[in-house]
């Protein structure tokens, strides 16, 4: 036979495998080396982010620094196609992981096995994101991103069942399916925390054929029969030919430190289960041990020179320490150092300030450890109400969850400062936007809609899918700040009161702001949620409108906004009411959509005012909307006179711009 028979004869009895594709099969037992690579049957694993190896041979994903993300990937791209026909292969994976929080009982965030693109996942976020989207590409079917997180908070954005679950995310940090994490063993189905500081062993199996999805846990070596999630599923259209295989952490305004220590997977087969006994483990903390006589003697002769020559200072630094509270520990845990916002803000210095109002000052800072930007807000010294308002906020917006909301990263308290720390909005308040004259862009008409919409997300959230009721009390367009990308996302939650879902609010004091406090709450004191649906009916008109809610420069007839439209729109000229900027480029169509809908929102009696749910089925075009009922001539209207008798006991939380 020839060499090129023997050849030709070779290349065909490859064709079978070459069909397959690449028959990848790898395990890490322990990891070698140390920084940001280790070696492993010739390959290293890539890691990024703040992830390294430890020099017990364990990966450490996050460590306990909040806001940050850590990957640990295969370093070469897996096939998971069929070359001759496309279909999806099989696949199947192991690993052991522990998570360790912060603060007992307190997880934050998680890891996910990740099937992605690319092992960097540019533009992926911490905290609920897991370092795998963000906020703008959540949801979207060209993302091709398949995860199984193993999430120990429960974010109530993306319908999180528990703080302590498994849940398989396609394209999305909503889950398709999820479960509490558990396993089965001969007397049934037991508990697993995984925050719990412990090695878990996790195996994923997809059924290409059979296209189902298998996902089991176990605190041992040895594979449960039993799934905890078994979820039909076809991946043809979230895998790509070649991807990456992977796991992605990050930690939160909570922080856990996250460590894998070993790693299977196989194409095309079942990957091997891992013996715990064999990988490395967590360094356990050291024992004390007991010093000779002779060293303890000399140990506490130098500890009483020590306390002699430092006793002056101790007494300095214990005078001037702040205090722990006991609401400090019950609203979060993460508290930054003082003199790290001094640093982010350069000494709080006036070039960096952003705005005041009032309880105080807001600085654009960049925090040293991470280079992230943030918006200091300095409570004020003078601010009567701190404490109280500062504590509420932390309460409040420190543990809610809504891409429609500012984030609060954390805070600081250092004698008589209190600040608390957000993620920074580049494009500022919508109230710039609407009334600077002139204003540095125009907004248009689809830009205006998409921040209406957005921020009536956010109120349907603080309203009826959180585990409280939230109400804002100081809903207006200074208050909706907007992100990279113009969304609306609402903030400054000082004012927030929470009560039971099913509950009544209890009688308070009026706050708020002009122009934007419903009728009944100069009678009642009770702040509602039809409270803030009627401030939001005000935001409305000013997005369309262009001007505030009462202006007193303007004419008798159109000094309160909500009157000068009702007349408008009963006179059918409602189109004289919108922005002249917009020079008449608009959908009227989906302005007087959101008009009628504004005031609903504003009708003086309550019980006429839609909920916030009910608002955005309107917005969306997904209800009918009812009849539009014109205030009676005896009802409260939004005169000066409904405003008068009542005395606000601060003006705003909001800041202003300053002027540069």
């Amino acid at each position: 036979m020839s060499r090129a028979s023997l050849l030709l004869l070779l290349f065909l009895s490859l064709l079978p495998v070459l069909a397959l594709g690449q028959e990848v099969k790898f395990v890490y037992n322990g990891f070698s080396g140390g920084g940001a690579a280790a070696v492993n049957n010739n390959h290293n694993i890539s890691l990024n982010g703040i992830a390294e190896v430890e020099g017990g041979g364990f990966v450490r994903l996050t460590n306990e620094t909040s806001r940050l993300i850590g990957r640990a990937f295969y370093p070469l791209p897996v096939r998971f196609r069929n070359a001759t026909d496309g279909s999806v292969f099989s696949f199947s994976t192991a690993f052991a992981f522990a998570i360790v929080p912060e603060y007992p009982k307190l997880g934050g965030h998680g890891l996910a096995f990740t099937v992605a693109p690319t092992k960097e996942l540019h533009g992926g976020l911490p905290s609920q994101y897991l370092g795998l989207l963000n906020a703008s590409d959540v949801g979207n079917s060209s993302n091709h991103v398949f995860a199984v997180e193993f999430d120990t908070v429960q974010d109530f954005e993306f319908g999180d069942i528990n703080d302590n679950h498994v849940g398989v995310d396609i394209n999305d940090m909503r889950s398709n399916a999820s479960a509490t994490a558990a396993y089965y063993d001969k007397d049934g189905k037991q508990d697993l925390n995984l925050k719990g500081g412990h090695a878990v062993q996790a195996w994923i199996d997809y059924d290409g054929v059979a296209k189902l999805l298998n996902v089991t846990v176990s605190p041992f070596s040895w594979k449960p029969t039993t799934p905890i999630i078994s979820f039909p599923v076809d991946l043809s259209s979230v895998l790509l030919e070649e991807m990456f295989v992977g796991i992605s952490s990050s930690t939160g305004l909570l922080s856990s430190s996250h460590y894998l220590f070993g790693w299977s997977f196989s194409m095309n087969g079942l990957a091997p289960s891992l013996d715990l006994s064999t990988l490395p483990s967590l360094p356990k903390p050291k024992k004390k041990t007991h010093s000779l006589a002779i060293s303890t003697s000399v140990a506490a002769f130098v500890l009483l020179v020590v306390a002699v020559i430092g006793g002056a200072y101790l007494f300095y630094r214990i005078k001037n320490a702040d205090v722990i509270e006991p609401w400090e520990l019950q609203y979060g845990p993460h508290r930054f150092c003082y003199e790290e916002l001094k640093r982010a803000t350069k000494g709080f210095r006036d070039k960096e300030l952003l705005g005041f109002g009032g309880f105080g000052k807001v600085y654009k800072g960049v925090l040293p450890s991470t280079k992230a930007e943030v918006a200091v807000k300095r409570v004020s010294h003078e601010s009567k109400q701190g404490i109280r308002e500062f504590v509420a906020e932390i309460a409040s917006i420190g543990r809610l969850r809504h891409r429609n909301l500012v984030q609060l990263q954390g805070w600081c308290r250092r004698r008589g400062d209190l600040l608390l720390v957000y993620d920074y909005m580049p494009n500022g308040s919508l109230d710039k936007y609407l009334f600077d004259n002139p204003p540095k862009v125009v907004l248009s008409w689809n830009q205006r809609l998409r921040i209406i919409r957005g921020v009536a997300a956010a109120l349907v959230y603080l309203h009826e899918e959180w585990e409280s009721v939230v109400i804002h009390r100081d809903v207006k367009a200074s208050n909706v700040l907007l992100d990279a990308d113009m969304n609306g996302r609402l903030g400054d939650f000082g004012m927030a009161k929470l009560h039971e879902h099913g509950g009544n609010p209890s009688t308070t004091r009026v706050v708020g702001t002009l122009g934007y406090l419903a009728p009944e709450l100069t009678r009642t004191g009770k702040a509602t949620t039809s409270a803030d649906v009627f401030a939001f009916g005000a935001m409305m008109l000013e997005v369309v409108c262009g001007r505030r809610p009462i202006e007193p420069k303007a004419l008798p007839e159109e000094l309160i906004l909500v009157d000068w439209v009702w007349e408008l729109w009963l006179a059918g000229r409602v189109s004289e009411a919108v922005d002249h900027r917009f020079c008449g480029d608009y959908a009227e169509e989906e302005v007087n959509t959101v008009v009628r809908v504004a005031l609903m929102c504003s009708h003086p009696t309550a019980s006429e005012r839609p909920t916030m749910r009910d608002v955005v089925r309107y917005l969306d075009g997904d209800a009918d909307m009812p009849e539009l009922r014109s205030p009676l001539p005896n009802e409260d209207r939004l005169s000066p006179v409904a405003f008068d008798d009542f005395v606000h006991s601060y003006p705003s939380s909001s800041f202003e711009k300053v002027s540069s």
